[in-house]
């Protein structure tokens, strides 16, 4: 065989080689996050469905999502990112938490004043 027909075999099965081998990582890598999937995590669907994880099936490999109220049962392998689940000790204060405690609604701190005609008013 000509050497000049062997080398671009040898180049071409080398790039198939390469790109089955970044393929296969990322086949990896899904299936990974896929199966990091647990209740209350966020994600984001192929088609753009930003939702709450309620269940997750692995037998089937489906997840029943909470958009807004509503559950949707998904293929795992429509979820496109996993966002980390909410740290539930988060020091960060609420927005509640931030307001001054003197700004509290005025109808709350009002207090009802009854006035007795018949007795004399101290001073």
């Amino acid at each position: 065989m000509n050497i000049n027909l062997i080398l671009p075999i040898v180049v071409i099965v080398g790039m198939l080689w390469f790109m089955s081998r970044q393929q296969k990582k990322q086949r990896a890598a899904q299936e990974e996050r896929q199966n990091s999937l647990e209740q209350g995590s966020e994600i984001v669907t192929i088609g753009g469905l930003h939702a709450i994880v309620d269940s997750v099936d692995s037998v089937n490999k489906t997840v029943d999502l909470d958009a807004e109220g509503v559950i949707l049962t998904y293929d795992m392998a429509a979820i496109r990112t996993i966002k980390p689940k909410a740290n539930t000790t988060d020091p960060k204060p609420a927005v509640e938490d931030l307001k001054p405690a003197d700004s509290e609604d005025k109808e709350e701190t009002v207090e009802k004043i009854t006035v007795d005609s018949d007795k004399p008013s101290e001073k």
